[in-house]
């Protein structure tokens, strides 16, 4: 059974016993041009109306009549279809092409995003771990850093010195109280370093400095790794001390 196309010409050979006796519904490949098909019996006619479509007879002269009809239109062009692309018999007569699948473009976005996203953590996890293990080189190379990874908790020893096994204790000595305050100090970097003086202070119950003094401990410099031991002691300190705090004094003090 040959199908022809009544927009486009176009010709398709398919197998008449598909189509029922009430016909059916195709729709040309090429144009897209959907129309109702009759079974093979009817097919000369439709090609006959297709290539030779009546002629419109010569107008004659008749009586106006009292109410105006429409005239009919041409009956030969099969009307066009609202496409249902579900129910669509036309398919069936479409040649067997593969369908290809298309990536899933929101999926792949998805994809690139949560890469993106662990990459940054990454990169994030690398540069705490760095600052960590690595604060007192960076602060050697930019010391306004210190001030940051003290307020983030990671006091960072600029010096290279240390302290180690300080203790304070109160004695009497001639009936006096004296306060003793031992301890080490330790190089804790690979290189020579020199020993500055020692600052204590005395604060009362709210951290207000009320006494200090500086001493020097008995080595000037240490070698890497070295300690030094020191003590230093304080009779009569004031009453209200509660608190003592060691370090190492400033150039003025």
């Amino acid at each position: 059974m040959i199908l022809v196309c009544p927009n486009c010409a176009a010709r398709y050979e398919v197998d008449g016993a598909q189509f029922p006796a009430e016909g059916r519904k195709v729709r040309c490949k090429k144009c897209g041009h959907a129309w109702h098909q009759a079974p093979e019996a009817g097919q000369a006619e439709i090609e006959e109306a297709i290539f030779n479509p009546p002629k419109e007879p010569e107008p004659v002269a008749v009586p106006e009549p009292e109410i105006e009809a429409e005239a009919p239109q041409p009956s030969w062009r099969a009307p066009v279809l609202e496409e249902d692309a579900e129910n669509d018999a036309a398919e069936d007569f479409h040649p067997d092409e593969p369908e290809v699948a298309r990536p899933a473009a929101h999926g792949r976005g998805t994809a690139l995003v949560m890469l993106g996203w662990a990459a940054l953590v990454a990169v994030v996890l690398v540069i705490g771990w760095s600052a960590a293990n690595y604060r007192s080189q960076i602060v050697g190379i930019w010391p306004q850093s210190a001030s940051l990874f003290s307020k983030l908790g990671m006091a960072v020893n600029t010096r290279g010195l240390d302290f180690a096994d300080v203790r304070h204790t109160s004695q009497t000595e001639d009936g006096q109280p004296v306060l003793v305050i031992t301890g080490k100090v330790v190089n804790v970097t690979g290189k020579k370093l020199d020993v500055p003086p020692l600052r204590v202070t005395l604060s009362d119950a709210n951290k207000h400095g009320i006494y200090g003094w500086t001493f020097t401990p008995s080595a000037t410099a240490l070698a890497p790794g070295q300690s030094v031991a020191f003590r230093t002691r304080l009779s009569n300190p004031p009453s209200a001390a509660r608190h003592v705090e060691l370090r190492f004094a400033d150039g003025a003090e």
